[in-house]
């Protein structure tokens, strides 16, 4: 088992072949189009632009190369910086993790430096020294969710739409998903990873993930009331918390609010294997649907998942990236990440070939070694 883990290709050599013979076949990973990014300087504060709407703004190494620079220089010169998404559709749709599984099977480890580079980034909004406002308008899904929750503002809209799907793909909870989703309350972080379950609109407020709410037809005016006013460190929240409170989202219900026992009962269990038998006592339509959810996604991906929250629970976001730069580096040295992306992806057969196919062929032994320490070289460090 430890020998598979550390080639990822013992009992998968055949299947390694396909994949490749797939994935390159697909157009070369783009090396990033020269206005994927917008940096703007407005009344001495900075505004970036996700810039690739028809991709929904998913996040690739160039335009992080082009956003951590500008945070760090604007850190020193500006009182603000606010971050949004080109189109109505997206704020940022995750990471490009096709591009990363076609050079991946092509011997290119960009995936590790994909990871390292973001993880870098991601550590810098959770320190920055000057307020940080995300716009999240739109899908707002893996590395989106890194490039806005560990900063102090989150705006959602109507057309939030907020998920972490990893288990879905076979990779885990990253961009510091150990961090936030750890420190959501009760077990919803851990039934929202490992479900990939989507928290639409006001839900996002209710469950932690924005801080703030704003309709999208009036965000135009809320950003420009935020580029114009003349003390952050005050006006922001006050700008903020006004626009929360007009559209009076206290009168929402949390949509799981009426699973939220459930939630509590079934995921605190010890094991995933436990978390299915507790979904299969319960036995109400929601647990059924649940456990639907649990049977097609990544065993290994959920083990790891549990595995992880719990040990971000207790460590700093810095220590959580840290650590998710192992998981990452390990997932990219197995087929389980790759085989995800071709399934729901590449060919969209939305039949992935798990290995193991099982919880029960899970062992802790395979856990453990996504979580052991890389060379010192290789480590990241903050």
């Amino acid at each position: 088992m430890v020998f598979a883990c550390k080639t990822g290709l013992t009992s998968f050599t055949r299947r390694t072949q396909q994949l490749r013979g797939i994935l390159t076949s697909q157009r070369p990973m783009s090396s990033g189009e020269e206005n994927d990014v917008i940096l703007q300087s407005v009344h001495n504060k900075g505004l970036i632009t996700l810039n690739r709407p028809k991709a929904l703004n998913a996040l690739n190494l160039p335009m992080i190369r082009k956003i951590y620079p500008a945070m760090k220089k604007w850190e020193n010169e500006k009182c603000m910086v606010i971050i949004k998404g080109a189109g109505e559709k997206a704020f940022c749709a995750g990471g490009d993790v096709k591009s990363l599984a076609e050079a991946g099977l092509k011997g290119d480890h960009i995936g590790k430096t994909f990871f390292r580079e973001e993880y870098t980034l991601n550590a810098l909004i959770g320190t920055y020294s000057i307020p940080y406002v995300a716009l999240i308008d739109g899908i707002t899904m893996g590395g989106g969710v890194g490039l806005s929750v560990h900063g102090p503002f989150r705006v959602a809209t109507e057309r939030t739409l907020f998920a972490m799907p990893e288990t879905t793909i076979g990779l885990f909870s990253d961009v510091g998903g150990s961090h936030f989703l750890s420190r959501l309350g009760g077990k919803l972080g851990l039934y929202l990873a490992i479900t990939g379950h989507r928290l639409r609109g006001i839900d996002c407020l209710k469950a932690g993930i924005a801080t703030h709410y704003c309709e999208s037809s009036k965000l135009p005016e809320l950003e420009k009331e935020l580029l114009e006013c003349k003390n952050p460190a005050t006006d922001i929240k006050e700008i903020l918390d006004r626009s929360t409170k007009a559209h009076k989202v206290e009168q929402h219900q949390f949509s799981l609010a009426p699973h939220l026992k459930q939630i509590e009962n079934c995921f605190s269990a010890p094991t995933v294997e436990e978390i299915v038998a507790r979904l299969k006592a319960d036995g109400s339509d929601w647990a059924v649907k649940n456990l639907e959810i649990l049977s097609k996604v990544s065993p290994t991906s959920c083990k790891v998942i549990k595995k992880e929250l719990e040990e971000g629970a207790t460590k700093s976001l810095q220590e959580c990236l840290m650590m998710e730069y192992r998981l990452g580096s390990h997932f990219c040295d197995r087929m389980e990440f790759y085989e995800g992306v071709r399934a729901l992806l590449i060919d969209k057969d939305q039949k992935p070939k798990w290995n193991p196919p099982t919880l029960e062929e899970v062992t802790q032994e395979l856990v453990d070694y996504h979580f052991a320490p890389l060379s010192p070289e290789e480590e990241l460090k903050l």
